[in-house]
């Protein structure tokens, strides 16, 4: 049964204050990108995803890989959410000995399904993921997520040329389009306009939204899925470091820690969403 919109936005509310939670007790992570993707991670782990964080070795599960690996913040606070880890692990986060590094390692954490790291690899392992579905005939899907940055990376679009090739109509990539990178604005640095028109030339069924709509984002979820001959991107245009007023729009907190004061602060925006 779909949680209701209202429900989503508190699932939402609890994991970026982990976010912002696990970064401040760390010192280090990635606060914007993770932020700016977690309404559209929200409603595809509690409305859209076929898993059970009671059995995360189910065979037929959906596969969940991040690409930019280093919103791990995201992901393990929304793998706490569900149920999968204790969320008192969060607060391991980037320490010595921690299963929750600053990337993603397969296997180490229930419901990580990709190690992550270099830019670009996620979406190649999840081509050869949902290829596997195919061959070794096991009904799921695969969900990949992009950053936009991500984009300037060969390794994108060699994926995305297989992708489209081998007709992985049961491959869903989500770009969460903020577009900033660490060095500023991604057009800027290395531009990678027009996205939708380069991802339908390598044969893929392209779904724009505005990645903080969840009327928006459970469309085209649900498209997505209903696509039988093609892979899928849903191109969501976001805010980088959304529901923090002085993160928003600032690449600068692309990877660094807030102190005391900024913590409480983000914690006070989160709440007023």
């Amino acid at each position: 049964m779909s949680l209701k919109h209202d429900e989503l936005k508190v699932h939402a509310k609890s994991i970026r204050k982990n976010i912002v939670k696990m970064i401040y007790e760390a010192n280090s992570g990635h606060p914007g990108g993770s932020l700016s993707a977690a309404d559209l991670i929200t409603s595809l782990y509690f409305n859209h995803l076929k898993h059970d964080p009671r059995m995360p070795e189910m065979e037929n599960r959906d596969r969940v890989i991040f690409s930019k690996g280093h919103a791990s913040p995201l992901l393990y606070a929304t793998l706490a959410e569900c149920g999968y880890i204790k969320q008192d692990e969060l607060q391991t986060f980037r320490k010595i000995n921690s299963r929750l590094q600053g990337h993603p390692v397969y296997h180490k954490v229930e419901g990580v399904e990709a190690t992550g790291g270099p830019l670009g690899q996620g979406f190649s392992f999840g081509v050869g993921v949902a290829l596997a579905s195919r061959v070794n005939k096991i009904d799921y899907r695969v969900y990949v997520l992009l950053g936009d940055g991500e984009l300037q990376e060969g390794l994108v679009w060699e994926a995305a040329m297989a992708a489209g090739h081998y007709k992985l109509s049961n491959m869903c990539c989500m770009l969460d389009y903020n577009g900033l990178q660490i060095d500023g604005s991604v057009e800027k640095v290395m531009g990678v306009s027009p996205v939708a028109d380069k991802f339908r030339a390598f044969n893929f069924n392209v779904i724009e939204i505005d990645g903080h709509d969840y009327n928006q984002i459970d469309a085209a979820f649900r498209l997505a899925k209903a696509k039988t001959d093609k892979p899928t991107i849903i191109i969501a245009h976001t805010v980088k470091g959304k529901g923090v007023s002085f993160m928003e729009n600032d690449y600068t907190w692309h990877g660094k820690a807030p102190n005391k004061e900024q913590t409480e602060k983000a914690l006070s925006d989160i709440d007023k969403m």
